[in-house]
């Protein structure tokens, strides 16, 4: 299993994947809005989306789990 984490707090303004959707390296999974700037958060590693974490919308923390991936 890997995880995607937020690399800052703000708000989860769009989530770019679905549950079942087959992500690589480098793609923009997550754009999280932080002092009215959009930052996209990329997959580190590829895999599967297991679950999405957070909803649009919701407040998250620097370190937050965003999404879960298979290998």
């Amino acid at each position: 299993m890997s995880k995607i984490f937020s690399n800052m707090a703000g708000s989860v303004w769009k989530i770019l994947v679905q549950t079942g959707d087959h992500v690589v390296v480098g793609q923009d999974v997550v754009i999280i809005e932080s002092m009215k700037m959009e930052i996209p958060i990329s997959a580190e590693l590829s895999g599967v989306v297991k679950e999405i974490k957070k909803q649009e919308g919701e407040f998250v923390n620097e370190g937050d789990e965003l999404i879960e991936l298979e290998s």
